[in-house]
């Protein structure tokens, strides 16, 4: 499985941001799609997930309310809407594809809150 984050860049505080990852290859073995981010000198920190089948969401109380996970299972792509943002919700947004026996983590895409 091959993923693809996209639609980082640099916005305001307060601005809207929409993250989307594509998946590719054996896509049939994924059965969730998980966010995480990590800022420069912090730990990874996990944003969201949402499985395939059913589409049942999660998040963690950081971001509850502000983040939202959709997909889209004919497209193979599971979209991050980023609202409310602010200059902490800076790092790097990874996607990772829970399959069947391993999981595979995409390159990532920046995010960069300013004030």
């Amino acid at each position: 499985v091959h993923l693809m984050e996209s639609g980082g860049g640099l916005v305001q505080a307060g601005d809207s941001l929409r993250l989307s990852c594509a998946a590719s290859g054996n896509t049939a073995s994924v059965i969730a799609l998980h966010w995480y981010r990590q800022a420069p000198g912090k730990k990874r920190e996990w944003v969201g997930s949402i499985t395939l089948v059913n589409g049942f969401t999660v998040y963690p109380d950081s971001v509850k309310g502000r983040f939202t996970i959709s997909r889209d299972t004919a497209k193979n792509t599971a979209d991050l809407q980023m609202n409310s943002l602010k200059p902490e919700d800076t790092a790097l947004y990874l996607c990772k594809a829970a399959a069947s026996e391993k999981s595979y983590w995409g390159l990532g895409t920046q995010v960069i809150v300013s004030t």
